[in-house]
């Protein structure tokens, strides 16, 4: 066993240890326990939560590593993954708080019909279980590294984990745990990215140092055939406009997507649920102002291993992390004179986005705990947000469908439990095939997710929160158009179920739709709307409460 193998170990064995005593300490057996942790949760410890729930592999794993490539216009993931915290805290989360329901779909429900619900409930689960694969394969990159196992048995090992603690604790226990993970991912990111910072420029500080590198990375980059980092709108072929258009996706996804609202149901209160949003920005941007240095760091020691080197000559992560099939040289190549991260490129040495992050301690030369410990962070990063992800598919798929269109009669505490718990391993096996062999890069089936999320459920919550004229029949057709007609661009610009031209119409990435289909769920809802009758005299005075503070008592919180 190597030195790196043996730390990662430790610290996995160690972490895990603990995600599995908080789930033991924490198991439930009431639906309410289960599905918003009693709305007993602390708001510091909901923010840290929030914030784990949220910085999923593809934030730890995946982002940085887009942002080398990318260059500026890798400020796509940085600008719309935080935007979209302000729209959910000023805009959605303490209306739905107030609301005082178990999930989004339920919201949707009282608010429009039982017919949107169903809707809502189907989106919940195509949405989650699109951001799940892209966790799925990110813990599977971990242990296919590290822990010498292939992708396959990486992925397997991963969701088998997770499984157990979500199936245990529920949103009690994932709360807990997801504070947990947050320490450990938050530690495993800041400090390989201070050493590196230390070692490179002297100045210990990645957030402010990494501009004195930019110029010589500049240089490196146009000499292996890539782009400058710092050149505007260079990254995406789309342009300014695909820039503009994914941001929009990803702040509006952000603000929709239904693991991330769940959390705000458990706050004790609508105050809480406020400063829960504050909390989790703060410890949000603690990893996103250190991402484009890292990007920027790895991408300057990648290239300088590899400057002017023949195949023979290579650093030796080249050839452990090509054992994955992560990292490949060109047949017949002597020296290397190209880097690309697309295979299709034809490039002398192809580096995959995903491993950047999690290789940058072996790029900067540091030593082996450091190495170990950024595994742990991966993987902690990886099942916080799978964690929230299945007990989003699990309520909506129990509370949502099965206990309110199939056994409408009621069922007992003990029957929910069990049909949410046979929903989430349901979902996580689907989610093992769909992760050995995802669509994209990590980052990149994540913001497929958001894209989905701004389209189906943004518009319906906003316009329900406040448009008193919006109803059932307006939220089912724009949910369905919005959800169709993303997904269906999705599909036919990218290489899944065996389709896929890869042809942009107008610029537009897969990744950037979302905003165009928001808007188009936007239209259809209130011309559908306008078109047919208003909804209840109640439903419109429900509408009206909750956007309006009640009358407090001397000493009352809200």
């Amino acid at each position: 066993m190597s030195d790196i193998q043996f730390w990662t170990f430790f610290f996995i064995i160690l972490t895990f240890g603990l995600y599995i005593f908080i789930a033991w300490r924490s198991r439930v057996k009431e639906t309410k326990e289960f599905y918003v942790a009693s709305q007993g949760v602390p708001t510091i410890a909901n923010g840290a939560a929030v914030a784990a729930d949220w910085m999923s592999a593809a934030s730890f794993i995946g982002m940085a590593g887009l942002i080398a490539f990318l260059g500026s216009d890798g400020s796509v993931y940085l600008m719309g993954w935080t935007g979209g915290y302000v729209l959910l805290a000023l805009l959605l989360a303490p209306y739905l708080r107030k609301w005082g329901k178990f999930t989004v779909p339920e919201f949707v429900g009282d608010r429009y019909s039982e017919s949107v619900r169903i809707v809502a409930a189907v989106a919940a689960i195509v949405v989650s279980f699109t951001y799940v694969v892209g966790q799925m394969n990110g813990g599977g990159i971990v242990f296919s590294r590290f822990l010498g196992l292939n992708l396959t048995w990486g992925v397997i090992v991963a969701a088998a984990i997770i499984f157990f603690y979500a199936v245990l604790g529920g949103m009690k226990g994932i709360t807990y745990t997801q504070v947990a993970q947050y320490t450990v991912l938050i530690i495993a990111y800041l400090i390989p990215a201070v050493a590196v910072a230390q070692q490179t420029t002297g100045i210990p500080v990645p957030q402010i140092s990494y501009g004195k590198i930019l110029a010589e990375l500049d240089s490196l980059s146009t000499e292996f055939g890539l782009h400058e980092f710092t050149q505007a709108f260079a990254g995406r072929d789309g342009g300014q406009i695909d820039v503009f258009l994914v941001t929009a996706s990803l702040m509006l996804g952000t603000a929709g997507l239904p693991h991330v609202i769940i959390r705000f149901y458990t706050t004790k209160t609508v105050r809480g649920a406020r400063y829960s949003a504050f909390w989790a920005l703060f410890f949000i941007s603690l990893l996103y102002l250190t991402a484009p240095a890292v990007g920027a760091f790895t991408k300057l020691n990648l290239l300088q291993g590899v400057q002017g080197a023949t195949v023979d000559q290579l650093p030796a992560w080249i050839e452990t992390w090509g054992a994955t099939g992560l990292v490949t040289v060109a047949d017949g190549v002597d020296t290397i004179e190209t880097v690309s991260n697309n295979a299709a490129s034809g490039a002398d040495l192809i580096v995959n986005n995903d491993i950047l992050v999690l290789a940058s301690p072996e790029i900067g030369g540091l030593p082996a705990p450091i190495i170990g410990l950024m595994a742990a962070g991966g993987m902690a990063a990886a099942m916080s947000t799978a964690a929230g992800l299945l007990l989003v598919i699990s309520s909506a798929a129990s509370h949502d469908l099965y206990f309110r269109v199939f056994k409408k009669e009621g069922a007992s505490e003990s029957q929910q439990m069990l049909v949410g718990r046979v929903a989430m391993a349901a979902a996580i096996v689907i989610a093992i095939f769909a992760g050995i062999n995802p669509p994209a890069f990590v980052a990149q089936v994540v913001a497929f997710a958001f894209g989905l999320a701004a389209s189906t459920f943004f518009p319906i919550l906003i316009l329900g929160i406040f448009w008193k004229r919006a109803n059932g029949v307006g939220a089912t057709a724009g949910m369905l158009t919005g959800l169709v007609f993303t997904a269906t661009y999705m599909i036919y610009t990218l290489e899944v179920f065996g389709t896929g031209s890869n042809d942009h119409i107008l610029g537009i990435s897969p990744e950037g739709i979302g905003a165009v289909g928001a808007l188009v769920n936007f239209i259809v809802t209130i011309v559908v709307s306008k078109l047919t009758a208003p909804p209840s005299h109640e439903v419109q005075e429900m509408v009206e409460s909750i956007r309006y503070p009640q009358q407090r008592k001397v000493g009352a919180d809200v």
